[in-house]
């Protein structure tokens, strides 16, 4: 016995759609996604879905990049990627409706087990609606086949990983788990965000998937605005306090820390941070100085 009040909520809407629908959540599920479109009149030439996608997400099977192909089979249908998406909202012209419930089948109530969700109908003309397609507008990039592609191989590859992160919803846990970079070849980083990964043996792409998992970074950026994102969550590391603060960190300081919080041994502290030391190299102006006790200091060496 299902409880699909929030589907029929979503349905009824869709349904008097004249000329364009807007379909807005984090997590959509295929056979939703379908049942939607399917709801929508097919007189209705435009319409818009901005979701999010993730490896971590996808592997965990609470979205499907599988939606990109029933919107190229559609033909009206344009897909949107917005990472730092939250909100739910559904909009048939001037009509729509805002709340908890994404596009999947617990959210729904399209399957057993439901989840308890709300949806409220407002007009789309309401400042909060506008001010949230404005920045959907601004800050999403197109959800393509190819891309949907290659993160669900991603997501594969990460599922037959045992070492891989614990998969997690994000909003679901308050505290992210504690990560350290791993991978010692940080240019590798780019080429498998970009599903270029069949060169690499499978223990390195292992590694480098953990990083990227860890790192949450959002789909289809170029390569520079992809180092900006990852030079920022390094800068947001405890280790890295010294060189953010003072323009310099002291190599041997760095490893003793991390023997002490992390309980590891002198070798293995020596390699984590001779891997930071190389991530930091190529993706960050730092150079080593090989004077007394190894520091790396912010800005390009002089010559």
């Amino acid at each position: 016995m299902t409880n699909d009040h929030v589907w029929q909520q979503i349905e009824r809407l869709l349904t008097t759609a004249t000329h364009r629908a807007v379909l807005i959540a984090p997590f959509i599920k295929k056979e939703v996604f379908r049942a939607a479109l399917s709801a929508i009149p097919v007189t209705v030439q435009d319409i818009t879905c901005v979701t999010r996608w993730s490896v971590p997400e996808i592997a965990a099977g609470v979205s499907d990049p599988e939606i990109a192909e029933l919107a190229e089979q559609d033909g009206r249908t344009s897909i949107l990627l917005c990472h730092s998406l939250h909100a739910k909202l559904f909009a048939a012209d001037e009509r729509c409706l805002v709340g908890s419930a994404n596009l999947t089948g617990k959210a729904t109530g399209r399957v057993s087990a439901a989840n308890i969700e709300l949806l409220v109908e407002v007009d789309a003309a309401h400042p909060e609606v506008q001010r949230v397609l404005a920045e959907l507008a601004a800050g999403s990039v197109p959800g393509t086949i190819e891309l949907a592609q290659q993160m669900r191989d991603q997501a594969n590859l990460m599922l037959a990983d045992e070492d891989s992160p614990r998969v997690v919803v994000p909003g679901q846990d308050e505290q992210p788990t504690r990560w350290l970079p791993e991978t010692r070849n940080p240019e590798r980083l780019y080429r498998v965000y970009n599903g270029h990964h069949q060169h690499i043996g499978s223990d390195i792409l292992a590694g480098v998937l953990r990083d990227l998992a860890h790192l949450d970074i959002g789909p289809g950026l170029a390569e520079q605005a992809f180092g900006t994102a990852v030079l920022a969550r390094l800068h947001a590391m405890p280790e890295l306090q010294a060189l953010t603060e003072a323009g310099r960190m002291n190599l041997a300081d760095a490893q003793a820390e991390l023997v002490a919080t992390e309980r590891c041994t002198a070798e293995q502290g020596k390699r984590t941070v001779e891997t930071i030391a190389a991530w930091l190299s190529y993706f960050d102006e730092v150079h080593l100085v090989p004077v007394g006790p190894w520091e790396i200091r912010q800005g390009r060496e002089l010559t």
